[in-house]
């Protein structure tokens, strides 16, 4: 089944996942920072999937992510915000503030600019957290010789991944 306004791979993976945790009667949350709310789109693509997306956070600049999920200014000063330690704290902020039993949080250099020798363009990182327990599995992700477009859309391919049961 095509859909006419996102990739094929990435409404096929949000079927999955939609698919999957309404299996399990388990609800997500998301922390968005480069992919700009497009897995929360490619989740709302799927029928029935309010069962399952309870709140999406675009916590694009830094001071969304403080206010709207809590990320304390000192994580973002001293790891910066594309780092695994904010994305640790968006995720878990992702649980406090929405009512989604898995949150996944992404933040990353998209490009074509921002990039730094620690952090180059491409740069991804991701955090997934489950209600009630302490342990946040974090990963980092470098997409090279991608453009803008193309960081998004893998960013978002592995966030979904991180959904699935």
């Amino acid at each position: 089944m095509s859909s006419a306004l996102l990739p094929d791979e990435l409404v096929a993976l949000a079927r999955r996942v939609v698919e999957e945790n309404r299996a399990l009667g388990r609800t997500v949350t998301l922390a968005e920072s480069c992919t700009g709310g497009l897995v929360a789109a490619a989740l709302t693509e799927i029928p029935g999937s309010s069962a399952v997306l309870d709140r999406a956070f675009v916590t694009y600049s830094n001071a969304a992510k403080q206010q709207s999920i809590g990320v304390s200014a000192d994580i973002i000063e001293t790891f910066g915000a594309v780092s695994i330690a904010s994305v640790w704290a968006m995720a878990q902020g992702a649980l406090k503030h929405g009512s989604g039993d898995v949150a996944v949080a992404i933040s990353g250099v998209a490009g074509p600019d921002g990039g730094s020798p620690t952090k180059p363009v491409g740069t991804v990182v991701f955090a997934r957290a489950l209600r009630g327990e302490e342990s946040v599995h974090a990963e980092e992700r470098l997409f090279e010789g991608l453009d803008r477009s193309g960081v998004r859309l893998q960013a978002a391919l592995v966030a979904l991944e991180l959904l699935l049961p």
